[in-house]
């Protein structure tokens, strides 16, 4: 490795008027080298890599690329001294190809055909599997990925930093995702990935760096460091990864599932002859590429969705009765014991009111139950308490605006209200997205004490390491039909991904899997 780090900061403060996001901060990333950035929420990864892109500009402190100190105001010049970062979220145009993505905001005048084979070239350079002439919106989510990467170096990058690169992927794309990144890193390209998954910090990653709080915490060589190493770096104290996973104690059927079929305002199928049971005191855990038909499927059984046609059936545990769901409205539904808590990219957009407090956020839940025109606000509040405790919810007090809080902190508020309703199916969908490993564990147990409270619990999530480790039975959903079931306990996520990129083309029945297996 050259001496020289390609990239160096050196003390970097940023602050949002009274928040401190980053404080003299000092790193460096070497060439040809990986560097993984660790940290919980709020702790400044994605703040300090934004300033490293021009799209923010730091209050203090200095930045050197090889050695040379440079001023980044811009995205662009961010490109100009050989920066670029692929972001989670794509910045794409649906209706061009890859091609014209890839060219699109340069400056001068360009000929389509002459970028097309440059664009081919890098790809075939560094092993993607790519169609320059493809359009946008007839893209997987791996192949939109692969234009964001190959914009970068098309504008000839080599610090390329990415942005939670594998959340939407398989694992068999991730794989590919790594193979290229190795490449690229032996071509003395500079690799800054931030990612919460600390599997794939260890298989990928030469050097750790952790920040903590908006500061820098230590720099650690991944040949030397493991899962726990790296959270209590993280954390600053000692936590235990192992989810706990207890045998079903005599689980019943809860809801159970047949020949579901929905329709979306284009006529088109979004879920196709889905059929499942959940059972009491189980996690069914749900896998599936990103827009497989995961949040129809959910909203369907809460009343929030259309269905065409088929049957929801819930079984009351107290009286064996069994409800038909289809005839019921989501008040209704709720009523009933079945509770939906889904995390969506606007965690503001689904469940809780921005501008209202903790407590009120609360209420929502429960005014309806209210028997005059004044409301009482004492259990509320002493639930808002008691979840900000238990859930460390970052907040100055329980009287705060929702829409002050990080987005991590809004996530624990959603998560925590549903699981204090008393369910008897509980629907968790990504209640750990965006959060840090601290507080992803905290989630995984409190689904384990809904499970052993004799909750059915629905898990979708989208890291299949967890739901290999937490789930009883896990089903594979792919373009909306069932791909197949799988038992937790003796999966492998290379198995799911299979599944989820199976092409499926008839109904799928989870009785008739059990029987092949």
């Amino acid at each position: 490795m050259d001496k020289i780090p390609a990239l160096e900061l050196k003390n970097i403060t940023k602050t949002f008027g009274s928040i401190v996001a980053n404080k003299d901060v000092c790193l460096t990333a070497n060439k040809g080298e990986i560097l993984a950035i660790l940290g919980e929420n709020g702790s400044g990864k994605t703040t300090l890599m934004n300033m490293i892109s021009g799209i923010y500009f730091p209050d203090a402190g200095q930045i050197f690329i090889n050695g040379r100190e440079v001023v980044i105001t811009s995205p662009k010049d961010a490109f100009d001294n050989g920066v670029g970062m692929i972001h989670q979220h794509f910045k794409l145009v649906d209706v061009l190809t890859a091609a014209e993505n890839i060219v699109l905001g340069l400056e001068g005048r360009f000929n389509l055909k002459t970028a097309t084979k440059e664009v081919a070239s890098i790809a075939q350079k560094y092993g993607f599997d790519i169609d320059p002439m493809k359009k946008i919106y007839e893209m997987s989510v791996s192949e939109k990925q692969t234009v964001e990467i190959i914009k970068v170096l098309y504008r000839n990058a080599n610090i390329l930093i990415l942005d939670e690169p594998t959340a939407v992927l398989t694992p068999q794309e991730s794989d590919k995702l790594f193979d290229v990144l190795r490449r690229m890193k032996e071509e003395g390209k500079t690799i800054i990935i931030i990612t919460h998954k600390l599997h794939e910090v260890l298989s990928l990653s030469d050097r750790v760096a952790v920040l903590r709080k908006g500061e820098y915490i230590c720099s650690i060589k991944t040949s030397e460091a493991d899962e726990s190493i790296l959270t209590e770096a993280m954390v600053g104290k000692k936590i235990s990864l192992n989810i706990e996973r207890k045998e079903p104690n005599n689980p019943v059927d809860r809801l159970v599932v047949k020949d579901l079929q929905c329709l979306n305002r284009e006529g088109v199928h979004v879920l196709q002859d889905v059929s499942f049971t959940a059972r009491s005191g189980e996690i069914l855990g749900i896998a599936g590429i990103a827009g497989s038909g995961q949040r129809e499927l959910l909203e369907a059984i809460a009343g929030l969705q259309h269905i065409s046609s088929g049957e929801i059936t819930y079984i009351d545990p107290k009286t064996d009765k069994h409800e038909n769901l289809r005839d019921k409205t989501p008040v209704q539904i709720r009523q009933l014991g079945v509770r939906l808590s889904f995390v969506p990219e606007d965690r503001l957009g689904m469940g809780l009111v921005g501008n209202m407090d903790i407590v009120d956020n609360m209420m929502l839940r429960s005014y309806g139950k209210g028997k005059s025109v004044f409301l009482k606000r004492k259990e509320p509040r002493d639930l808002a308490n008691e979840i900000i405790n238990s859930l460390e919810v970052v907040t100055p007090s329980a009287s705060t605006a929702v829409r002050k809080l990080s987005g991590g902190n809004v996530q624990k508020v959603l998560v925590g209200r549903e699981i204090a309703s008393t369910p008897t199916v509980l629907m968790a969908a990504y209640p750990v997205r965006g959060l840090d490993i601290n507080s992803s564990y905290m989630i995984y147990n409190l689904l384990n004490q809904q499970k052993a409270n004799g909750v059915a619990v629905i898990f979708v999530g989208e890291d299949l390491d967890v739901l290999v480790e937490l789930c009883d039975r896990i089903m594979v959903i792919g373009s909306g039909r069932i791909a197949g079931f799988v038992d937790g306990r003796e999966a492998t996520k290379e198995q799911i991904g299979l599944l989820m990129t199976k092409n499926v083309s008839k109904p799928h029945s989870e009785k008739a899997e059990e029987v092949t297996q």
